[in-house]
């Protein structure tokens, strides 16, 4: 079948990878980081100042980027002056950039450095170090902007999230964690006394996630748990007294923490508190903490990322729609006013060949994107998209990769299977144990529900996804026959390869989504054991730096399908990790994907 002329390319579709995130206001003044694809995928900050104008803080090859968990966070933190502490890409040293002038090193090779804050002429995070032979240590150190050694405050745990200081400066408080809990699992909120090292637990343990602590005042806390089964807003006492649900409700007011440095909600210079709240999408209300009144806010986002900031009444944050890229938006809460201030694409197509999604239930959530006409009679072919995480959501946010296909008659379903975030925590859980089966039932389900439906023709449905998503796309193939062909980015294809050669962070992991190793269960669930039943095309596509999915996973799962003579392209990129930065690279790998698809549905 021929597709559709398209007035959208590879290239713009690479080009639109800015993806600006982590803002920061200060002094009037904003403050977030954006990609660069044309530049390698480099991360450079932007600041806009108080008259409108925008400058690039960072220049090549300056890259303002952490590698804490591999999967990094917010690199950067702004001290009151106005100067910039950012961890650098290849060596993650910590660097002050004074304003006009050049990046000087804080502290020295060996270790890396993540969800920084600036108080009393130090900046204070997460340390992560790196041993001869693969040891890890995490600790909460601080390290003085003048220069000096860091000082070391908890140490211990296997994992450290979220430092803040009390107003008057005498506690810290912070998350921890240990294997093999994932902190959507348990968590703990701490605090400890800064003068005497006393230490203690406010809240959590290993069956509640307790996120996102802010301080209220020198004796109360704010905290985000799931002990209702909902992530819901609360506060507490110093030592956990008189904790209070602040508005109790069947939502979701965080995401998953995957990144550190994301702050859900913030606190206003009138006590009141921006929060983010909702089921899939989140939407960005102004809530009263003490009457527990929310209103949500007149802005035109369906959705934000989990990463506010505030002065005074002023919210700024990364909002969403389906015809609005990421942005980064200021709202005055007191005006009720918004302005766009930086977005991921420069240049937008036709609002025409953009496709609005529609909310359905196949039976698990998902999010649908029609396409436009195809250029012959009857249902036309549609791709699946599997997220990755997987504890992870599909949004509703304006994605060109997939208006790439719906303007060439393409369909797009967008599938939030058992084990997403965004649905509560029983939802989430659904997964515990089950990954390879729940995940892979509902995609294969999502197939069988669009052709049910008569939205797609049967014979022409494919399954894509990456990651943890690449890991279902093949498992889905595997199992079943409703698929037309399968495209895996750096998806996951055994699962003892997996928790011996992946990173620090989620190398228990599989512990939750399957179980201890066990041979003959992980041969009964991994893909690389059931590559007998796949009978589809595939095309598989890796980055050969990924520290989070080897190579290897891709290139074995390519070469058994060879040896069974099934057909697969595998395709390899050098200098890509976890996800692709590069513009070249993005652009090459969606053109190889479309070929894929003009064979599959030819």
């Amino acid at each position: 079948m021929p597709f559709r002329p398209s007035p959208i390319t590879t290239r713009d579709v690479a080009n639109a990878g800015v993806r600006p995130s982590w803002p920061t206001v200060r002094g009037g003044r904003v403050w977030w980081t954006e990609d660069r694809p044309e530049e390698g995928g480099r991360t450079t900050i932007v600041c806009r100042a108080a008259d409108g104008t925008h400058r690039e803080l960072l220049r090549a090859p300056w890259c303002a980027r952490t590698r804490v968990h591999e999967y990094g966070g917010r690199p950067y933190t702004v001290t009151p002056g106005g100067e910039v502490v950012f961890a650098n890409l290849t060596d993650q040293r910590l660097y002050l950039l004074a304003d006009g002038g050049e990046p000087e090193p804080l502290t020295a090779d060996g270790c890396r450095y993540a969800d920084l804050v600036v108080h009393d002429g130090q900046v204070w995070g997460v340390r992560e170090r790196h041993g001869d032979h693969g040891e890890v240590a995490r600790a909460i150190v601080s390290i003085p902007l003048d220069g000096g050694d860091p000082r070391t405050w908890v140490t211990g745990c296997d994992f450290y999230a979220s430092p803040a200081i009390s107003p008057d400066g005498r506690h810290l408080a912070y998350i921890c964690w240990d294997h093999p809990l994932m902190p959507w699992n348990g968590t703990e909120l701490r605090v400890v006394h800064l003068s005497s090292g006393e230490e203690w637990t406010v809240r959590g343990g290993p069956a509640e996630s307790v996120l996102a602590p802010a301080w209220k005042d020198d004796a109360h806390l704010y905290l985000i748990s799931d002990s209702s089964g909902w992530w819901n807003l609360y506060e507490t006492g110093l030592r956990g007294g008189g904790t209070r649900s602040v508005h109790p409700a069947e939502e979701e007011f965080a995401g998953p923490p995957w990144q550190l440095g994301g702050w859900p909600y913030t606190v206003l210079g009138d006590g009141r508190i921006a929060v983010l709240h909702g089921r899939g999408d989140l939407r960005m209300g102004v809530l009263d903490p003490e009457s527990g009144t929310l209103t949500d806010l007149d802005v035109p986002c369906s959705g934000w990322d989990a990463a506010l900031a505030a002065e005074g009444t002023s919210v700024v944050g990364v909002g969403y729609s389906a015809t609005r890229p990421r942005s980064v938006v200021q709202v005055d809460t007191a005006a009720g006013t918004h302005v766009a201030l930086g977005q991921d694409a420069a240049h937008l197509p036709d609002p025409a060949c953009l496709p609005l999604p529609r909310a359905v239930e196949t039976p698990a959530p998902a999010f649908l994107y029609p396409p436009h006409g195809p250029a012959t009679t009857g249902a036309p072919p549609y791709v699946i998209f599997v997220h990755g995480g997987p504890t992870a959501h599909a949004d509703s946010a304006l994605d060109l990769e997939k208006a790439f296909l719906t303007s060439r008659g393409i369909g797009v379903l967008d599938v939030n299977y058992g084990g997403s975030t965004g649905y509560g925590r029983p939802y989430r859980d659904r997964l515990k144990g089950q990954w390879g089966l729940v995940d892979v039932a509902d995609t294969i389900a999502a197939a069988r529900w669009l052709a049910g439906e008569g939205l797609a023709d049967p014979a022409k449905i494919a399954v894509r996804g990456s990651s943890a998503g690449g890991w279902t796309v093949l498992a889905a193939c595997c199992r079943s026959d409703a698929f037309a062909g399968g495209v895996s980015y750096y998806g996951i294809s055994a699962l003892a390869p997996l928790s011996e050669h992946t990173h620090d962070f989620e190398s228990r992991y599989v512990e939750w989504l399957v179980g201890p190793e066990d041979p003959q269960v992980y041969a009964a669930r991994e893909p690389l054991g059931l590559v007998d039943g796949v009978t589809c095309p595939m095309l598989l596509l890796q980055g050969l730096d990924d520290p989070v999915v080897p190579p290897q996973q891709s290139a074995a799962f390519a070469d058994a399908l060879s040896e069974r003579g099934i057909p697969c392209t595998y395709l390899s990129f050098d200098g890509e990790s976890h996800g692709f930065r590069r513009a070249e690279t993005r652009a090459a790998a969606l053109a190889a994907e479309l070929a894929f698809y003009q064979q599959l549905f030819a």
